[in-house]
């Protein structure tokens, strides 16, 4: 998990000492990307992302993806890696997404695409594409969650996309979209992770 003061992102203005992730398997197996240990910001562990692409391993080949809370890119990355065709990664801080750039050219990624924008407004705009995989790992205890799910309609959506929500584990209280059937779910110490699908026609 990746959480921040900033209400919309996981980076942090201080940048301090320089810490690593590493993708799990797929092209870049093994691989080990830098990543500025700021503040707040706590990639998502190894333990939580097998389970998750474990659960996604049927629907990541040749995907579309949104990371709409980038911070160090674990799951944006991690997807690409595994074969999704398409990255889309969203990233408010700065320094955040300046790493990230430089992590895309040290995997020599063309196919990852990089917005330094508030997630909030970007799903304000017309889309750009439908996506097949959304992640939503936003800071915890924000009520960005829900903000981001009342955005991302069904213009953002793929037929059958799928939707990852990571949170603190005492929230209950998102409203989930009646057409969104949830497919996993799993509780590991302070944070809850659920994957649903979008079942409208």
């Amino acid at each position: 998990m990746r959480k921040t003061r900033n209400h919309a992102s996981k980076g942090s203005q201080k940048a301090k000492a320089t810490g690593n992730i590493r993708i799990i398997a797929g092209k870049h197996r093994g691989r080990k990307l830098p990543v500025l240990m700021s503040e707040g910001l706590r990639p998502t562990t190894d333990r939580v992302k097998e389970t998750v692409f474990n659960w996604l391993m049927p629907y990541i080949q040749q995907s579309h993806c949104l990371d709409c809370f980038a911070g160090a890119g674990n799951l944006g990355f991690e997807a690409l890696s595994r074969g999704a065709r398409q990255v889309t990664l969203i990233e408010l801080d700065k320094n955040a997404a300046k790493q990230l750039q430089q992590n895309k050219a040290l995997l020599n990624a063309d196919n990852i695409d990089i917005h330094q924008t508030n997630v909030l407004n970007y799903l304000e705009a017309k889309p750009r594409a439908k996506f097949d995989i959304i992640f939503i790992d936003p800071p915890f205890r924000k009520g960005l969650a829900e903000q981001v799910i009342n955005r991302l309609n069904d213009h953002w959506l793929a037929k059958d996309a799928l939707i990852y929500i990571e949170m603190e584990s005492e929230n209950n209280q998102v409203l989930i979209p009646v057409h969104w059937t949830l497919l996993k779910e799993k509780t590991a110490g302070q944070v809850s992770y659920r994957l649903y699908r979008n079942d409208e026609e």
